[in-house]
């Protein structure tokens, strides 16, 4: 008996004896029937009154936890008020309030430095606003010298806590400031060049300063900065190709010049297509930073050993001017690869350009040329040094970016059924007569445009000669005037000459502010318009800008008149053809690549003797306003078979697919 009733109960250690039995009976397999030690306790148990062993550790647990938090959040609330500073109620000692009565809320804030921003995606006006802080800040630590003087106690603990915070603030910046104090020097730099005080806003000497127009083309064309965006072809070849892959593009520098917005728009479409970009900037001086930061383009802060490092991880690597040999060389020495990464996009075409880059051009994975001209000519200069290139060149023309075509009303990425090319068309009237009225002009004016940088390279003063033998010499319609060409009807030309009322000449010339100008160039062009009253009163001026499309469509003629061995390729050209434009070029370089004399514009020779014949050319349009559409005609259907996005991302696909390693 004894033996059977053993099994009736159970022990826990510590504890007492248990019947299962005990109350109500139950089934052994119901639910209420628990073994000893299970998770439940018995009701018996419960009602006696004694706390189970598990609960009690589960309380500590939860107490521990509560003490944990409390701690921790007072622990970060004294901290947070510590480094803000917020001591009113005396909980750091010392006083509480003696900061408060000696320093005004503004000083407290000029006392802090804005933060470093990692991205080194800054405007220009944020840097000159660091530049005025920094000249508070010296004003302030001035004045906490001379307050010890004034003999009230409660002053030397104030100085006392501002040295402390300023020894650790000067702890957290000593590391970046040499870097801060290298971009406010290139910024005030920048100021200096780009600053044109020689052309007033309006003068009757100098003529009047005009645009930019971006206000109007926002307005007419309904354009946001996410509008002006163009979307990449997700299904094309090259998006497939650059998708997810790294690319590191080094800019020379950041003015609105054909090199570097060439480069900037290769950074937007990568980035359209899937591919990471980061950008090396070799010299910030130039206005282009803001336009990088609206494009989320990312510029990273350093140009020597950080930059090697991304670029080493980077599937390709492209320069984008000859004067980028610099960094290509010190990039050879910091890493095993070489620069067998890097392809080479050269956009140059003078002697000093190729002997700064000749070191360098057998190294690279690939050199690329704009123009076949161009080609031949740096492919001689290599003969002459005897440089061995690893490959032939390769040549990709620069096209019509998607913004500029859209406006120009041909068809492009920005379309969509609400803003068709018959829509923009109609658009770009508008925006044609709106600016022409803000520049002060009438249907009775042919306004001949030059937008490039200002100096010798590029011909203003021939072109303003030019203009003086037209306007005081009142040239007339000959047959010299047109060349003595085969293909041009003499008579019939002229008899449509008599037959038209002759318009006024206006010239325009940008860009002013730009990085390239020439000053003494440019005092030189005012001082020839001072003596010629009545050139002055015909010629307008344009700042420099990326909003360009307002000012192509006001225009007329478009004059590409630059010297020596003549423009590169000459981006401008084509987009003046996109918008319908006769281009009045020299014969030289690119521009006799892309001009066909006689059919989308004239061509003239180099020099003062090119200076004459583009007088008469000049002269020829004013007067045959249905030549300049015929060959503005011709000029556009050109570009939309050569020169547009397509064509060019087409081309430079393959020469990437060459040049990348194919993972």
């Amino acid at each position: 008996m004894e033996e059977s009733n053993a099994g009736l109960f159970s022990s826990r250690p510590g504890g007492i004896l248990k019947s299962t039995l005990s109350g109500k009976s139950s089934p052994k397999g119901s639910p209420s029937f628990r073994r000893l030690g299970s998770g439940r306790t018995p009701r018996r148990e419960g009602r006696s009154g004694g706390i189970s062993t598990p609960r009690f550790r589960n309380n500590r647990i939860v107490l521990w936890l509560l003490l944990i938090t409390l701690w921790t959040y007072g622990g970060f609330y004294i901290q947070s008020r510590w480094a803000h500073g917020d001591n009113k109620e005396g909980i750091f000692g010392g006083n509480g309030n003696d900061e408060i009565t000696e320093l005004k809320p503004k000083d407290v804030k000029t006392e802090v430095q804005p933060k470093d921003r990692r991205d080194l995606i800054e405007s220009e006006d944020y840097l000159e606003t660091k530049i005025g802080v920094s000249k508070n800040q010296s004003t302030l630590k001035t004045g906490n010298m001379i307050l010890p003087k004034s003999g009230n106690a409660n002053t030397s603990r104030t100085s006392a806590s501002l040295k402390k915070r300023r020894k650790k603030s000067g702890r957290d910046s000593r590391r970046k400031s040499r870097v801060k104090q290298k971009e406010v020097v290139e910024v005030q730099d920048t100021v200096v060049e780009v600053r044109e005080d020689e052309i007033p806003m309006q003068n009757s000497t100098y003529g009047l300063l005009v645009g930019p127009f971006g206000s109007i083309e926002d307005r007419i064309l309904e354009w946001t900065p996410e509008k002006r965006s163009a979307t990449c072809d997700r299904k094309g070849q090259f998006a497939r190709l650059v998708w997810s892959r790294k690319f590191v593009l080094i800019f020379h520098e950041l003015s609105m010049t054909g090199a570097p917005l060439a480069m900037m728009e290769l950074a937007t479409e990568l980035l359209s297509c899937g591919a990471t970009v980061s950008v090396v900037v070799l010299s910030k001086k130039g206005g282009l930073m803001p336009e990088l930061a609206r494009r989320k383009i990312k510029v990273l802060e350093d140009k020597l050993d950080l930059s090697f490092k991304i670029a080493m991880k980077a599937d390709l690597i492209i320069a984008g001017s000859a004067v980028c040999a610099s960094w290509i060389e010190k990039y050879r020495e910091h890493t095993v690869l070489g620069s067998s990464q890097i392809a080479w996009w050269i956009m140059e075409n003078r002697r000093e350009y190729f002997d700064r880059a000749k070191l360098a051009l057998n190294q690279v994975k690939r050199l690329i040329f704009l123009s076949e001209l161009q080609s031949r000519q740096w492919l001689t200069w290599c003969e002459e040094e005897n440089i061995k290139l690893k490959s032939a060149p390769e040549l990709i023309p620069l096209s019509v970016n998607d913004e500029l075509a859209f406006v120009a009303g041909i068809s492009c990425s920005l379309n969509t059924p609400a803003f068709s090319t018959e829509k923009m068309l109609e658009k770009r009237q508008l925006l044609r007569s709106s600016v022409r009225k803000e520049m002060g002009l009438t249907d009775d004016d042919m306004l001949v445009m030059s937008l490039s940088s200002i100096n010798p390279g590029k011909g203003q003063f021939l072109l303003l000669e030019s203009a003086r033998m037209m306007v005081e010499q009142d040239l007339p319609v000959n047959s010299s005037a047109l060349k003595g060409s085969a293909k041009r009807d003499t008579r019939k030309l002229l008899a449509e000459s008599e037959g038209n009322q002759k318009q006024k000449l206006k010239i325009l010339i940008g860009s002013v502010g730009s990085k390239s100008n020439k000053v003494a160039y440019v005092k030189s062009l005012l001082q020839f318009l001072s003596q010629h009253t009545n050139l002055s009163n015909s010629v307008l001026w344009t700042p420099a800008t990326t909003r360009v499309a307002s000012l192509y469509a006001a225009a007329d003629v478009y004059v590409m008149n630059a010297q020596g061995l003549g423009e590169t390729f000459g981006r401008v050209t084509i987009e003046a053809m996109a918008f319908g434009l006769p281009v009045l070029g020299t014969n030289a370089g690119g521009t006799k690549e892309i001009v066909q004399h006689n059919v989308t514009g004239l061509l003239h020779p180099l020099g003062r003797l090119g200076g004459q014949v583009l007088a008469k050319d000049i002269q020829y349009l004013l007067v045959n306003p249905s030549a300049r559409k015929q060959m503005g005609t011709e000029g556009r259907k050109k570009v939309e078979k050569m020169y547009l996005k397509k064509h060019m991302y087409k081309k430079f696909g393959e020469v990437l697919y060459n040049c990348m390693r194919i993972k």
